[in-house]
């Protein structure tokens, strides 16, 4: 038994050895209309979002690598393609224009060697007012938490194009390959909320349970490193739990703040979703009143910090 391991053991070892050597896309990349094709490996997001108060200088930039049978060379061009895509609350999504359009093609002489690997690359950037002027738009239309869409679309030498519409949900998801064809551009303002502040609330009301006058406390946001402008917040009940008998625990409930806007999202341990609604802010005191969807509500003022005031928010 101990030498059957031990031959298992020496041949898997060198199996992931001989692997290394030579990447498994050859020579079958699954597409759902080709048995071999190509696709661009995301060597490096190095700009996905755009920043609201600063179009001017925001841009989309990506490090894109071409990966075929041919180490890259099969590649024609890689289009560029872009539409702008906004919430409209009680409506829907709405898109401007209807079908992506086009705002830049990459040249197969802009794919050149690289010192990390045999594939071909690419480094392009897109300035946030070339994608605004291409999908029809100006920079006063737009507005914080409107989206970019960025689609790609490779065509080879034999005329084959690969996207969005024929990738096999594994090239496109998984790690290895790590090639949505899509890459979605937020536009967001810049938030700094995180902190641990004191806080009061009043006007507490559950079926559960009850909570008269006034408590005090802190509460501590977090930021959430991949969602800009959101924040965790240690207890989506500001204490009124604690209060009457019961504890926090393993909820999850975060405000987000889109340019100014707050919002509340998430469930508590029982699966009670929470909203918000602020009923005023100034730059010491930030006083809204929290929403469960049992019915549990409270009035809380959230002081600033010294030195930190709060910003123009609502």
């Amino acid at each position: 038994m101990k030498m059957l391991k031990y031959s298992f053991g020496l041949f898997l070892s060198a199996l992931v050895f001989f692997s290394s050597c030579r990447d498994f896309v050859e020579p079958n990349v699954p597409y759902s209309e080709f048995d071999t094709g190509a696709y661009l490996r995301t060597i490096a997001r190095t700009s996905t979002t755009f920043n609201f108060f600063d179009l001017q200088n925001s841009s989309f930039a990506l490090t894109l690598e071409a990966v075929d049978i041919e180490d890259g060379g099969t590649v024609e061009n890689v289009e560029i393609r872009v539409r702008h895509r906004r919430l409209i609350p009680g409506v829907g999504l709405e898109y401007t224009p209807a079908e992506d359009v086009l705002v830049r093609t990459l040249d197969k002489s802009e794919f050149q060697p690289n010192s990390e690997s045999r594939f071909l690359r690419v480094t392009f950037e897109i300035p946030a007012l070339d994608a605004i002027q291409a999908v029809g738009l100006t920079p006063a239309d737009i507005e914080g938490a409107d989206v970019f869409e960025f689609r790609l679309v490779l065509n080879d030498r034999f005329g084959r194009s690969f996207s969005t519409d024929n990738v096999t949900t594994n090239v496109a998801g998984a790690p290895f390959y790590a090639s949505p064809f899509q890459y979605n551009v937020s536009v967001i303002c810049p938030s700094d909320l995180g902190g641990t502040y004191e806080f009061e609330q009043s006007n507490m009301e559950s079926i559960y349970g009850s909570c008269a006058g006034t408590i005090t406390g802190t509460t501590t946001w977090t930021p959430v490193s991949s969602t800009p402008g959101a924040y965790t917040v240690t207890d989506g009940t500001f204490g009124f739990w604690d209060c009457y008998g019961d504890s926090w625990g393993s909820g999850n409930v975060r405000i987000s703040d889109a340019c100014g806007t707050l919002s509340m999202s998430g469930a508590d341990k029982y699966g009670a979703s929470y909203s918000m609604t602020v009923v005023s802010a100034d730059a010491d005191n930030l006083v809204f009143q929290w929403l469960n969807s049992d019915g549990e509500t409270g009035l809380v003022t959230v002081k600033s910090n010294d030195g930190k005031p709060w910003p123009q928010l609502r």
